[in-house]
């Protein structure tokens, strides 16, 4: 099984939902291309993105870099949501069929491709009984070979075992998520881990000084964004982010590279997608597969401060 994929949000530049912010700020295309190339290069095939990031613009970078080289990488994207690309607005959401099958064919068109080796529905909320509908479209879509799976954006258990072969869902360790172990043991899922980094807080970056544009969904944050308020981590996560510092970058580690050791030790179901927009932050993130999982002490260790 795939061990690592790379995160496209921020690589698609700004986007908003009304007033809201849901992008990361401004981005340079050219050293997202290198990043990506690169990602490929120290051997990350696995490229997970959105329909919606960028309003379309983080399908069109991995589209135009991996023109020519598409038996070697996977692509994961996602549908769900209605965007006007002129205005970089989310401008709703559409559940049904029909628009499962229009944004499908959006997605091909801007990755420059034929089919889509994981395509997920990123709408986290939606009833049951409409996904019931959606499921059987997609095993369709596999016959077509326009799919060849498909899963749940959605940090819901019942939802996710309703529902294709993945799960994404947000796990790191300040998010533990044993609600979901067992489903993904059932149901043989694997879990792509959406914010594996904590939406940047497990970086090591200094958040002290650290000014975010207002651009940033970091700043003026959405509701369900638990990790930071105003551009800056709340006391509580930067506190326990504190408390394991020590123990996830031992043995020569990184923050960032200690924070995926522990996902590969916590759950072996679990694929860390590490956002990433620039060559550096790919090697890094690339980097933690010499490292490997933490040690069962390790792991030990670092549950005990979280519990203390």
């Amino acid at each position: 099984m795939v061990s690592l994929g790379i995160g496209t949000w921020a690589m698609g530049g700004p986007f908003w939902a009304g007033t809201q912010a849901v992008g990361w700020g401004p981005t340079d295309d050219a050293e997202s291309e290198r990043a990506l190339r690169r990602a490929l290069e120290l051997g990350a095939t696995l490229f997970d993105t959105a329909d919606v990031y960028g309003t379309g613009h983080a399908e069109e970078l991995l589209g135009r870099v991996f023109a020519g080289r598409r038996d070697e990488i996977r692509i994961a994207t996602k549908w769900g949501n209605v965007f006007d690309p002129a205005e970089r607005q989310i401008v709703g959401h559409d559940g049904s069929v029909p628009f499962m099958r229009r944004a499908l064919e959006g997605s091909l068109r801007r990755l420059g491709t034929d089919y889509v080796d994981i395509y997920q529905l990123h709408r986290g909320d939606l009833p049951l009984d409409q996904a019931a509908e959606l499921r059987e479209a997609c095993e369709e879509l596999v016959a077509e070979g326009k799919i060849r799976a498909y899963g749940w954006s959605t940090d819901d258990p019942e939802r996710a075992a309703a529902f294709g072969s993945y799960v994404q869902a947000e796990m790191n360790v300040l998010h533990d998520r044993p609600d979901m172990y067992p489903v993904l043991e059932a149901r043989d899922l694997t879990m792509l881990c959406r914010g594996p980094l904590a939406m940047g807080l497990l970086t090591g970056r200094d958040w002290a000084t650290a000014v975010l544009p207002d651009d940033d969904v970091r700043n003026k944050v959405p509701e369900w964004m638990q990790f930071f308020k105003d551009g800056k981590p709340t006391p509580e996560f930067a506190k326990r982010v504190e408390a394991v510092r020590e123990v996830l970058t031992s043995r020569g580690r990184t923050l960032s590279q200690g924070a995926l050791a522990w996902i590969w030790a916590r759950c072996d179901r679990a694929v860390p997608i590490p956002g990433c927009r620039t060559v550096a932050q790919v090697e890094e993130n690339v980097g933690a597969l010499e490292f490997g999982a933490l040690t069962p002490s390790e792991l030990a260790e670092v549950q005990g401060l979280l519990a203390a």
